[in-house]
């Protein structure tokens, strides 16, 4: 019988150092492969695989597309890709943002579950919002072992305390006994039942291996919604899983409640901003006709540019206030 032979791991801030504390205490010999998602930046160079052989027995690595699994083995997500496993190989795409991110964990879980079944052991780690609750759920519906960190030391709680809300998670545990549970974990048998794919873990890992969502019929997966995409504007699809409820678009970016709302919050916030600069190029545009009017001594005309520049001063005045308090409460 096979064992938990497939540990898929994901975090975002706060999640470098339990990454590493984690890590370091498994074995030379583990007899399982470990596939992690980080959120980072796609314009930066991910070091993580590096950070991580300075004190771990396994060997960690950005993998290439189609490269095959190895137990003993630790896999990193590399910067702007989605890390997704097939049977027996990794796959990297470019597929659509989930969460704001890419790499971004819940494909990375979707796809494990999908392709894995009850041998899958998730970890949702520190981080903010809720990526990884969605992929957790999956794992944890197909049988697999639901792992978190518990929120009241995390650095940053929101995505493991988002993961105990919304799934029925097997393990909920502080960062120093991660590591000898996965040990156990990974030396135990699991007898792996027969449970069906659902159409909607189906539709959405083949999306995130680059499968066209409206081709693959997302509207299917829920009712529509009546929100747009912040990211394309298409109409997005209410997603309904037990007590958790995501959001994704006819083009496959998926949102997460929480991160639906920081990515909106985000588009309110460059579009105040845009209006506050095209206001003010209308103040200095009323400016020059003001002063050319007053060269002509065009005596009603500078009457009119003067009221009209008075009220798009007014106008930029309250876009400021209006932007500056918004991230006075972001601040808070």
């Amino acid at each position: 019988m096979p064992n938990h032979d497939i540990i898929v791991m994901g975090a975002s801030a706060g999640g470098l150092s339990v990454f590493n504390r984690i890590i370091k205490e498994l074995p030379e010999h583990l007899n399982a492969a470990v596939f992690i998602v980080w959120h980072v930046s796609p314009f930066s160079t991910s070091i993580l695989p590096e950070i991580l052989n300075r004190a771990a027995k396994l060997k960690a690595k950005h993998p290439v597309d189609g490269e095959s699994i190895e137990k003993g083995k630790i896999y990193v997500a590399p910067p702007d890709h989605h890390l997704l496993l097939e049977l027996g190989r990794i796959r990297l795409t470019k597929g659509p943002k989930e969460n704001r991110f890419r790499p971004a964990i819940d494909p990375l879980f979707r796809s494990a579950a999908y392709a894995y079944g009850s041998r899958v052991v998730g970890v949702v780690l520190s981080g903010a919002l809720d990526d990884g609750t969605a992929g957790l759920w999956a794992i944890k519906d197909r049988g697999g072992i639901a792992v978190v960190q518990d929120p009241a030391e995390a650095e940053q709680r929101s995505m493991p305390a988002s993961a105990l809300a919304n799934v029925q998670v097997d393990h909920c545990l502080a960062v120093s006994d991660i590591a000898p549970l996965l040990i156990a974990l990974t030396q135990r048998a699991v007898e792996e039942r027969r449970i069906p794919v659902s159409k909607d873990l189906e539709i959405e890992t083949k999306i995130a291996l680059g499968g066209d969502a409206a081709d693959l019929d997302v509207q299917q997966l829920g009712e529509i919604s009546e929100f747009t995409c912040p990211d394309c504007h298409g109409t997005l699809v209410k997603l309904t899983n037990d007590k958790l409820l995501r959001f994704r678009c006819h083009t496959g970016h998926s949102f997460g409640g929480a991160s639906l709302v920081a990515e909106l919050t985000d588009s309110i916030e460059e579009t105040v901003w845009t209006a506050i600069r095209v206001v003010e190029e209308r103040i200095r545009l009323l400016k020059h006709l003001a002063q050319h009017a007053s060269d002509l001594e065009q005596t009603e005309a500078i009457r009119t540019l003067e009221r009209e520049l008075q009220e798009n001063e007014r106008r930029a005045d309250l876009l400021r206030q209006a932007a500056m308090l918004d991230g006075a409460k972001n601040l808070s």
